[in-house]
């Protein structure tokens, strides 16, 4: 996991569902989300308490999503983080990204046990800015 060809793996996967996007303009998960929108990824906000962020309509869950998700990026405590993975894993995502601060090996070792690509304790919007300017390193941090 963390490899950066793991990173580039998940990075060409285009649908992904942002877990615990904030609407608030400011908080990491909406910067990373809002960025990773203007490049051009499919944004798909879950969050229980809106039902719209971004643009984009919100869901309670994972299991809410009518249509397939292909990566799970994770801006949630690492306490909570285990039934976010066994979601990931049951709507059948190919990859599980938990952002700065979210360190949970268990989560991790079952997300990669079940065959997902697995990025830990990172920031997905410094790593696509770091495949072509490696001096940029934004504050990501949950």
């Amino acid at each position: 996991m963390n490899e950066e060809k793991t990173i580039r793996k998940i990075l060409a996967l285009k649908t992904i569902a942002v877990v615990g996007l904030s609407p608030k303009t400011g908080r990491p998960s909406n910067n990373v989300a809002k960025y990773l929108q203007s490049v051009g990824y499919k944004i798909v906000p879950v969050n229980p308490g809106h039902s719209e962020i971004l643009g984009k309509k919100s869901y309670p869950t994972l299991k809410d999503i009518p249509f397939e998700v292909e990566v799970v990026d994770v801006f949630r405590r690492p306490e909570h983080v285990m039934p976010i993975t066994e979601a990931a894993i049951e709507i059948g995502a190919k990859a599980i990204w938990y952002q700065d601060g979210v360190i949970n090996e268990e989560a991790a070792q079952l997300a990669e046990d079940n065959g997902l690509s697995v990025v830990m304790d990172d920031c997905m919007l410094r790593q696509h800015k770091a495949l072509g300017d490696p001096n940029y390193a934004p504050h990501c941090e949950i």
